[in-house]
């Protein structure tokens, strides 16, 4: 997929200045919408359209799994003369975030690969010592190899190598899509900015407000941990999705609710209170087996029911009950889910 003057990090804009250029992660996001899109035109009846979409998206796939595995994970891109970008043999950026949390959230990577490369993110991105998830390493410095204006930062400063909140996330997500509920939530917490104001000490390293996202934290000498520029809007409402939906479950589809946990196995269960229109929906999520995720059994005021609670508008409280509960083929169905 040609990356043009940038994809997702605008940063990169001369990665392909000359037209030739490709995004590995431009073809993840095309299969995650051909395949969105396919589903509409299969409710139209057009099957057509459905199925050269899918055709599209399964040939994309492929080329990505034959032509961007890098051996450990997948590279970020390629230049406008054929140079891999997020490589091994990258002397800079030689692994980078959103191509591998990506391979999963689009449902497009190899399991096997797409596993390999989120345990590749784990160990080369996530900085446990100051609690964040870089955007990519080793920041952009001294190479001749032109990406664009992101390496006009200072290393460890922005999309630089410091963490990048929104793609952050993204790694939350995928986490949760694979079915790991402790480390998602225990990544999700390392995000969470109240987290890095706990005492005075946190405070004097993070330096900026605790109650709203910040855009980057930075890696750069010096100032590990700082925050960066705040009330960044695209990152809270990913923060917001990756706790509602992907964390506790909780997904809204026009008028019917699904609910797919994927939680700590050391909590015993918590409580959503949601107003549909005219209607409460008290919810209550029950995980007796100690599970990370699994089946869920549903009750709506007692009385059982299959897969999602439809939502009326009756001006009434409803309580649901959500019980999670064991199955040995819960994360491989979370992940094909996540492909649809």
């Amino acid at each position: 997929m040609l990356i043009g003057v940038a994809d997702w990090n605008d940063g990169m804009n001369r990665v392909g200045i000359e037209g030739k250029g490709e995004s590995v992660w431009l073809a993840w996001f095309l299969i995650t919408t051909l395949r969105k899109f396919a589903i509409h035109a299969d409710r139209r009846g057009d099957a057509q359209a459905r199925d050269e979409m899918l055709a599209k998206a399964d040939g994309y796939a492929e080329a990505i799994d034959r032509t961007a595995w890098d051996g450990e994970w997948y590279r970020r891109a390629y230049f406008d003369d054929g140079s891999p970008l997020g490589s091994r043999t990258s002397d800079e950026c030689k692994i980078d975030s959103i191509a591998q949390s990506w391979s999963v959230i689009s449902g497009g990577g190899r399991p096997d690969r797409a596993r390999q490369a989120m345990q590749s993110l784990n160990k080369y991105l996530v900085r446990d010592d100051a609690r964040l998830i870089m955007l990519l390493t080793p920041p952009f410095d001294k190479t001749t190899h032109d990406p664009g204006y992101i390496q006009g930062y200072l290393p460890g400063v922005r999309e630089n190598g410091a963490q990048y909140t929104h793609a952050a996330l993204w790694v939350v997500l995928a986490t949760a899509l694979q079915g790991d509920g402790n480390r998602a939530f225990e990544l999700f917490q390392m995000l969470n900015p109240i987290t890095h104001a706990i005492d005075a000490k946190s405070v004097e390293v993070y330096k900026v407000e605790p109650y709203v996202v910040a855009a980057d934290v930075y890696t750069a000498k010096g100032h590990l941990g700082r925050g960066g520029w705040t009330w960044y809007t695209g990152s809270a409402s990913w923060m917001y999705r990756s706790a509602l939906e992907a964390i506790l479950g909780f997904q809204q589809q026009g008028e019917k609710l699904f609910i797919k946990p994927c939680i700590p196995d050391k909590w015993k269960g918590f409580t959503i209170e949601y107003r549909f229109r005219s209607s409460t929906y008290e919810i209550t999520v029950e995980n007796p087996d100690g599970m990370q995720c699994g089946n869920v059994e549903l009750t709506v005021d007692g009385r059982a029911v299959e897969e999602a609670v439809d939502l009326i508008d009756d001006g009434k409280h409803h309580r649901v009950t959500a019980s999670l509960r064991s199955s040995p083929s819960a994360a491989p169905e979370r992940a094909e889910k996540a492909r649809l």
